[in-house]
């Protein structure tokens, strides 16, 4: 068996044995049950066809210990949903440990010189979906607003759908991790229930000013080098229009255009050549000359 196989599938064994040791000792539930193998088996499904779109043929070291944070985030959410109140002592130190984890896998991958970009993909989506985890654990005690943190990366990725100059890559910057890593200390004290209401919310709300002003520092980034759109090439539209005749203008003689018209030899292009009918418009007619201007009404683009 393959080693891309092997790395998820480890995995997947052992968030099971995760969740079998929490429903034996505090208990999840079917809810938790099933929410944690449906998340393993997606997690351990997208990081086997991100080895392979990658070509790599195993996890790296930082690789292995953000599949670690991975799985106990699969345990956080299993009590989370597990159909009750979820136990404070085993969701926080679960938390605590996934978030110390989240300062390793980095110092690990620069120490191994295997930072890539799969592993930094990895590692942002795991701390995303924790963040989401934790705030709808403290949905019903702070309040609908606290799942803006949460969802805050999520409405980022969706919005680059239907918005392509969204899609562009960052610049690294430092106070972006610094954020979100205030984000997840946050959310734990605030699960941890050690503060007051008053001041946990006073908390979670700084938390959540800090990362408006991140995502919005990178929004405008990438706004200001957004393409610019292509130049429409004008091209001008033309309208024949008469004007009228010079005052100074010479006027032409009278002419008959009857008596013209049969004295001139009828043109000759061939056996069925007819001669040109009199023009009956009457014994004379004056033939006054009409100008033409052309004047350009509009730009019309391509």
């Amino acid at each position: 068996m393959s080693t891309v196989r092997n790395g998820p599938l480890v995995g997947l064994i052992v968030q099971f044995v995760l969740l079998a040791g929490l429903a034996g000792t505090v208990g999840v539930g079917v809810a938790g049950w099933l929410a944690g193998l449906a998340y393993a088996g997606v997690l351990c499904g997208l990081l086997r066809r991100g080895l392979r779109a990658a070509g790599a043929d195993r996890l790296g070291p930082a690789d292995r210990v953000t599949l670690a944070r991975a799985l106990l985030v699969g345990g956080v959410l299993a009590l989370v949903v597990g159909g009750g109140p979820a136990p404070v002592a085993v969701l926080v130190p679960l938390t605590a440990v996934a978030l110390a984890l989240d300062a390793v896998d980095g110092q690990v991958a620069r120490r191994t010189g295997t930072v890539s970009a799969l592993g930094a993909r990895f590692d942002m989506e795991v701390d995303s979906f924790l963040l989401l985890v934790l705030s709808v654990h403290l949905a019903p005690s702070l309040g609908g607003w606290v799942l803006v943190i949460g969802g805050m990366r999520y409405a980022f990725v969706a919005a680059a759908w239907p918005l392509p100059w969204m899609r562009g890559t960052l610049p690294p910057r430092y106070w972006r991790k610094v954020v979100a890593a205030a984000q997840g200390v946050v959310l734990a004290v605030a699960a941890s229930g050690l503060l007051p209401p008053v001041a946990t919310g006073v908390l979670v709300a700084g938390a959540l000013a800090l990362l408006v002003e991140s995502f919005g520092r990178d929004v405008a980034w990438l706004w200001r080098r957004r393409p610019a759109a292509p130049a429409s090439r004008p091209v001008p539209a033309v309208e024949v229009v008469p004007v009228a005749a010079p005052a100074t203008a010479p006027a032409l003689p009278a002419l008959d255009l009857r008596l013209a018209a049969t004295a001139l030899p009828a043109p000759s292009v061939g056996p069925a050549a007819t001669a040109l009918p009199a023009l009956g418009v009457g014994s004379t007619a004056t033939l006054l000359p009409l100008p033409v201007a052309v004047r350009i009404v509009a730009h019309q683009p391509v």
